[in-house]
C-alpha cells in the first residue's frame, strides 16, 4: 500500500496491529476461559463494557467464582457485574490500585 512504511524484517506494507477490532472474535476463546477459570482476579480498565466477547468476561469471572474489580473514568454498562468499582482516570487509579496489592 501506497504511503505506509514497509517493515523492516518482512517488507510487508499491509500491516495491521495485533487487537481485536470491533466485530471480531479474539483468537483462541478457550485460552481465556481456561485463564478465567484459573484465575483469582478479573480486573477491568478502561471500557465501556458494550462490545461482546469481552464485555461478557466480568459475568464468565463471576459465574466461575473469581473476584472482579472495575477501574474505569465512569461506570461502564457491566459496572453491575463488578464486586467493586472505582472511578478516576486511569493514571492515576492503575499506579494506585498496584501499590496496594503490592503492599
Amino acid at each position: 500500500m501506497i504511503g505506509r512504511p514497509a517493515c523492516p524484517q518482512c517488507g510487508e506494507t499491509a500491516l495491521r496491529p495485533d487487537v481485536v477490532w470491533f466485530g471480531e472474535m479474539p483468537y483462541d476463546m478457550e485460552s481465556i476461559y481456561g485463564a478465567l477459570r484459573g484465575a483469582d482476579l478479573f480486573v477491568s480498565i478502561g471500557t465501556s463494557g458494550a462490545v461482546y466477547p469481552a464485555a461478557g468476561f466480568v459475568q464468565d469471572a463471576r459465574s466461575m467464582g473469581v473476584q472482579t474489580l472495575e477501574l474505569n473514568l465512569e461506570r461502564s454498562e457491566g459496572s453491575g457485574w463488578f464486586d467493586e468499582t472505582r472511578l478516576g482516570a486511569a493514571s492515576v487509579l492503575v499506579p494506585e490500585w498496584v501499590d496496594e496489592i503490592l503492599a
